[in-house]
């Protein structure tokens, strides 16, 4: 199976994939202007069109209601996972309202609880939530990496190959010890044995 890249319409980094056939992309609302701009190709868009502001000239649209359970971004990962697909990129769907930020922090925390992996691709970092699980990098990542418990605790939390080590620890959300670790040019991992991480990647000014 392919990969789900979904564009929102918030702030964004150049677009910087070209889908293969086997991925679907989906615009959400004013993220059809993304997508144009940088000439992707949309197998569908989706929203209510409040920020759009008018309907697209594209052959797949699905037209939401404004009043809806869903945001235009859940909609989108309901899509992706209906039909078939695990992996998901997420642009655009950073900045601007922070509660957005949010939801879609909490659209990574739903994936995971499946089984699958989510990225959310902001304009100076990324997120990623993993639960019960390990994610390795290669010794080409830079910048800073931070770990937050995302429940009432996380147990077996391992750190490796960054500038500061974990070792079977328990993370709560009541205590921020994860914040600004570094990545030194080394593979490095993070895992949990029992429960749900969020790791933020931000580029150093």
């Amino acid at each position: 199976m392919g990969i789900c890249y979904i564009i929102g319409a918030g702030e964004i980094s150049p677009l910087a994939f070209v889908p293969r056939k086997e991925d679907l992309v989906i615009a959400c609302d004013g993220g059809y202007r993304h997508g144009r701009r940088e000439d992707i190709r949309m197998d569908l868009v989706i929203g209510d069109f409040d920020s759009l502001g008018f309907l697209p000239d594209h052959p797949h649209v699905v037209r939401l209601k404004p009043e809806k359970d869903d945001t235009d971004t859940g909609y989108a990962v309901k899509t992706g996972l209906e039909r078939g697909y695990r992996e998901f990129m997420i642009y655009g769907g950073t900045g601007g309202r922070i509660s957005h930020t949010i939801a879609n922090i909490q659209l990574l925390c739903g994936l995971a609880k499946k089984g699958c992996h989510g990225t959310l691709i902001g304009k100076d970092g990324w997120y990623r939530v993993i639960c019960n699980e390990e994610i390795c990098f290669d010794q080409g990542h830079t910048g800073f990496l931070s770990v937050f418990c995302m429940g009432d605790k996380a147990c077996g939390v391992y750190e490796t190959g960054l500038k500061y080590e974990l070792c079977d620890a328990v993370l709560t959300k009541e205590y921020p010890v994860g914040v600004s670790n570094e990545f030194i040019g080394k593979e490095s991992r993070v895992s949990v044995k029992e429960g749900m991480l969020l790791l933020i990647g931000e580029n150093k000014e």
